[in-house]
């Protein structure tokens, strides 16, 4: 298990890192590798935990044996209330107690290394402007955008429906793929007009100079590196659908 034994962040910008690195991790498990992760989650298995890496990977084990374990333990027993449960409300329950566990992590290191007040509130305000994984998994965090945006700016969420139309399922392009005469233009119009809008699987904000696609049956907007589609492929697609969408499935 790789929770973090091999190495300690020290400072506020390296325990961030780890704290984002675990969070995309854990996110990733519960939005693009729901249906592997609802698999290993057998409530037939012993107490399982969810942890999520620095490396940006999940895993789903047993906790540690040692006590008092190196880092704080995730929820203990996940398992045992997937089948007990609706799968989205399940899966809100596990999100809830991921964000207080990477929480949890992030304030360990903190005390351990002597942060002070100033560190302490810092490292906070630094977390507090990331979506919780909670919100990821129930879409509140795309709902808050949709309003912010919409009272803030109207006129620029009609000109993103424009540009999605435009773009059509070929997503945003890096400025290497558009003439240099417009890069600057469109770049900072672009900027602008997605300031709000997050990446479906890794909650970073968009900028202008990585490859975007917007999945067709929920509109959430992607990198392209996140789902594994470059420039060339998306050329071929049709119509996109993410892995989330694609893995969706009737729950008994």
């Amino acid at each position: 298990m790789d929770g973090g034994a091999l190495y300690n962040p020290r400072t506020v910008e390296e325990v961030f890192r780890d704290f984002k690195g675990r969070r995309a991790g854990l996110i990733k498990a519960l939005t693009t590798d729901v249906e592997e992760f609802y698999r290993q989650c057998d409530p037939e298995k012993e107490n399982l935990c969810l942890y999520g890496f620095p490396s940006e990977q999940w895993e789903v084990n047993l906790p540690a044996e040692e006590v008092p374990p190196e880092l704080p333990e995730p929820a203990l027993g996940i398992n045992f209330a997937r089948d007990g449960m609706q799968e989205k409300d399940w899966l809100a329950l596990v999100a809830v107690h991921s964000d207080a566990w990477l929480l949890s992590v992030a304030f360990y290191f903190g005390a351990r290394f002597g942060f002070d007040k100033a560190d302490r509130r810092r490292l906070f305000n630094m977390i507090n402007e990331l979506p919780t994984i909670f919100e990821m998994v129930t879409g509140t965090a795309k709902k808050q955008v949709k309003e912010k945006s919409s009272v803030s700016n109207h006129s620029s969420n009609k000109s993103k429906s424009n540009s999605k139309s435009q773009t059509g399922l070929q997503g945003k392009y890096p400025k290497s793929a558009q003439p240099k005469e417009e890069e600057e233009g469109i770049e900072e119009e672009e900027e602008e007009e997605h300031g709000e809008t997050l990446c479906g699987a890794c909650a970073e904000v968009y900028t202008s100079d990585e490859f975007w696609i917007c999945c067709d049956i929920c509109e959430t907007w992607f990198h392209g590196r996140c789902v594994k589609i470059t420039p060339a492929r998306a050329e071929h697609i049709k119509h996109y659908k993410c892995p989330s969408c694609s893995n969706k499935r009737a729950r008994p």
